[in-house]
């Protein structure tokens, strides 16, 4: 937005600078993108007077005049323009005048005729880049008057780069209103009086769409002088807000845009067939612009339309037939209300951006309608003349904006703003911004005027009590926040910390849908219900998964499809068991799982090549287990699952609870599946792991620890975790190390057994253990392990 500055001090004159201006405008959040002078630096320019005006002899294209300045005597100046003639009133540069670019001014002969000065044009003042022609000034102009003091040219042009929400600012109504706020002033609106009716001649109008245009105004006015000239005045005000007068009708539509915010635009009326009809427009309807461009018009756009034809895009973009002429001598004049919401990017979907487009997308008051009907009328009359008939209106209440009603309490202003503002300080803000107040204890009960449609919730009015009070006013302190150390649970085993394990053994992290393949899952779990979506993503995704291995097996398919031979992946998540005593139906149970495949290590000369086993996958699972500090709760005994193979399946339990499963996928599912190599997997229930137990620091002994070698001989099918646990209880406190560090089987060894060598390490706290200790908690251990496992110690 573009503006005078001295047209904006006709409304409303702080004592206040132009920077200051600029800067307090700022503040208020509409940011000044710059100010510039409406004219370059010159002197000595005054008004003058073409009392006689001929060819010149030696050229064609030049003409011989003599000047009145009031001075007493007339100028002989040399006029290449070619509308300079007798009569009329210009702006000339006497002897001495400096013009812009300290362009000086001297008597010459141009072609052999005396020269005492120029006649001026609005480039050559620094008025515009460039021009056609000298000035002319009206006829009442005062001769010799200093031409800067005639046309006020001590002015600046202000632009404002407002924000989408600020629409009301886009004319200088609400311009002049928001100054009038922040300077607490008064504003001088000019009077806008209706325009009685001398015509008797109507258009009749219809709302095909009062979604988007729930009201709109016409009006018929006959008898108009298209060749009117607009006053300078209005053109001076135009051109300083950066639109280019164009003829008398357009200049006026343009002037009510920037004056009062609302577009406007009039239609000759003769080309009009029948009445108005605000409608949307047919699909593929043509219609050619103002610009002489023709396109093809969308079903979402709105029209203006008569009863043949579409006569203008609705707020964006009149039509070229039915545009006002040199030869037009009656006009349609309209103003209406159309929606922010409908209007919304419809420009721009025909590469089109105009004036009326970009303040309608934003929104218009709704209420301003008659206002700026009333005030085109009286300066249309009083410039190109006419008789206007009466005005027209057309309405839908129901889709027309509501007054916003919005309650602002007293504690939530302070809260936010971080002062407390008096409350008639407050009330005032709101008063002058032209609202409705209603004060109730502490609370305020405001009704927002229509123009300010961007004001919805209690938040919109705090921040207009920030702007009018002044940002500057509120003290800048720093908040104060008191640290508190946060709960931690120490014993508390996180996801967080058994992923950053499994990452360390060479996983990565996987993220799989929960809704699985049927086919896959039926491949893992014959005969196993699932829930199956009503209104899956497709057909492929429409069971819910029994266990993470469908969406992880999926994954290395994928993965070994792309020349990957060493895969190890894991992943964390939900699982759904159908349930019918779980809430909903389903039991979602939280677990953890992983599949590896392929050689155990990446290739290396130093390093001998071999596929992962199902100790592999077991060690990433005791490695999981030991994040509890509690293994001994766990064991690990034979199990079975449809997914697995018989002979090499394994159920984890702790405290004698299934809470997980691992082993090597079963062969006829990896057929099924695809799966390349031995894939072996794990599943372990989050609920699982729970608390880990905490190491309580404890002296180091300081006397020496024995170790004694057992190899015993015991069936093949005993578990050495059986032993292991066994010898543990009757090692007691003495007993600090237990290894098992070989398994034989063959020569000296009947068929059906196996020798097992362990390594026991005795420590006391107290004291050094003689062999006598020693030897009575061997002895302990060989008679429990041969009662308990009939073991006898290998020869």
């Amino acid at each position: 937005m573009k503006f005078s500055e001295s047209w904006l001090r006709e409304w409303v004159n702080p004592q206040l600078s132009t920077n200051e201006l600029a800067e307090q405008i700022s503040m208020a959040g509409l940011e000044v993108d710059g100010v510039e002078p409406v004219a370059g630096e010159f002197s000595g320019v005054v008004v003058g007077h073409v009392v006689e005006c001929g060819r010149h002899p030696e050229a064609d294209k030049l003409q011989v005049t003599k000047v009145d300045i009031g001075s007493g005597e007339l100028l002989d100046i040399v006029c290449g323009a070619a509308n300079c003639r007798q009569g009329l009133k210009v702006v000339v540069a006497t002897v001495g005048a400096v013009l812009p670019g300290d362009f000086k001014i001297k008597a010459a002969k141009l072609r052999g005729q005396p020269s005492n000065g120029m006649l001026c044009s609005l480039s050559e003042l620094g008025m515009a880049e460039s021009s056609e022609g000298i000035i002319e000034l009206p006829v009442d102009a005062p001769l010799g008057q200093n031409i800067r003091q005639y046309l006020t040219l001590d002015d600046n042009a202000i632009e404002v780069d407002l924000t989408p929400n600020r629409a009301d600012c886009l004319g200088l109504k609400g311009l002049a209103r928001e100054v009038g706020v922040l300077n607490n002033l008064d504003v001088k609106q000019p009077e806008i009086a209706a325009v009685a009716a001398s015509i008797s001649d109507v258009k009749g109008i219809q709302l095909s769409a009062p979604q988007a245009c729930p009201r709109y105004l016409g009006r018929v006015i006959r008898n108009i002088n298209t060749a009117a000239v607009t006053p300078l005045w209005m053109v001076e005000k135009l051109r300083r807000s950066g639109i280019r007068s164009i003829d008398a009708v357009v200049d006026v539509t343009n002037y009510v845009l920037l004056e009062l915010g609302h577009p406007m635009h009039a239609f000759d009326l003769s080309k009009i067939e029948g009445d108005i009809d605000v409608r949307m427009a047919k699909e593929g309807e043509k219609l050619t612009l103002l610009d002489s461009n023709e396109v093809s018009l969308k079903a979402n756009t709105l029209v203006i339309a008569d009863s043949q034809k579409a006569l203008a895009m609705a707020g964006v973009f009149g039509g070229l037939h039915s545009g006002v002429t040199k030869d037009s001598n009656d006009i349609f004049l309209e103003s209406a209300f159309f929606s922010p919401v409908e209007m919304a990017g419809i420009a721009r979907q025909y590469g089109l951006h105009t004036d009326a487009s970009h303040r309608y997308e934003r929104g218009v008051d709704p209420e301003l309608q008659r206002t700026a009907m009333e005030r085109a009328t009286a300066l249309l009359l009083a410039i190109v003349g006419g008789e206007a008939g009466p005005v027209v209106e057309a309405v839908s209440e129901q889709h027309l904006p509501k007054a916003a009603q919005i309650a602002l309490t007293r504690a939530k202003l302070d809260r936010i703003l971080g002062i407390s503002i008096a409350t008639e300080t407050v009330t005032e803000i709101f008063q002058r911004l032209g609202m409705q107040v209603q004060v109730s204890g502490d609370e305020w009960q405001v009704t927002v005027p229509s123009y300010r449609f961007d004001i919805s919730i209690p938040e919109d009015l705090i921040e207009e009590v920030a702007r009018v009070y002044g940002y500057n006013n509120i003290p800048n302190v720093a908040p104060q926040a008191a640290l508190a150390m946060s709960k931690h649970q120490e014993s508390r085993i996180s996801v967080h910390s058994l992923r950053d394990l499994l990452v360390a053994r060479g996983y990565q992290e996987a993220i799989t849908y929960s809704f699985v393949d049927p086919k896959v899952q039926e491949a893992l779990f014959p005969g196993q219900a699932a829930l199956v979506l009503p209104n899956p993503i497709s057909v492929d995704m429409s069971a819910m998964r029994l266990n993470l291995w469908p969406g992880l097996l999926q994954a290395v398919q994928y993965n070994q499809n792309r020349q990957q031979n060493r895969i190890r992946l894991f992943e964390y998540g939900l699982k759904f068991i159908p349930d019918a005593n779980a809430e909903g139906g389903v039991r979602q149970v939280p677990v953890l799982g992983g599949v590896i495949v392929g050689s155990y290590g990446n290739e290396h000369w130093t390093i001998a090549e071999r596929a992962v086993d199902f100790y592999d996958v077991k060690g990433d699972v005791e490695a999981l287990l030991s994040c509890t500090s509690a293994t001994e709760c766990f064991t690990f005994a034979t199990g079975q699952h449809s997914a697995l193979h018989p002979g090499q399946t394994a159920q984890l339990n702790r405290d004698g609870k299934a809470v997980g499963v691992l082993g090597a996928l079963h062969p006829e599912a990896e057929r099924k599946l695809g799966i390349k190599g031995k894939a072996f997997l794990f599943e372990i229930e989050l609920e699982a792991f729970g608390d880990k137990h905490i190491v309580l620091a404890q002296e180091t002994s300081k006397y020496p620890a024995n170790r004694r070698d057992l190899a015993i001989v015991v069936k093949s099918d005993v578990r050495f975790s059986d032993i292991l646990a066994t010898i543990r209880k009757v090692g007691g406190n003495q007993l600090v190390d237990l290894k098992l560090f070989d398994v034989y089987t063959g020569q000296g060894v009947a068929d059906g057994y196996k020798s097992l060598a362990i390594a026991l390490t005795l420590q006391d706290k107290a004291r050094t253990l003689e062999d006598k200790d020693i030897q009575q908690v061997i002895s302990s251990v060989v008679e429990v392990l041969s009662k308990e496992f009939n073991a006898t110690l290998r020869d």
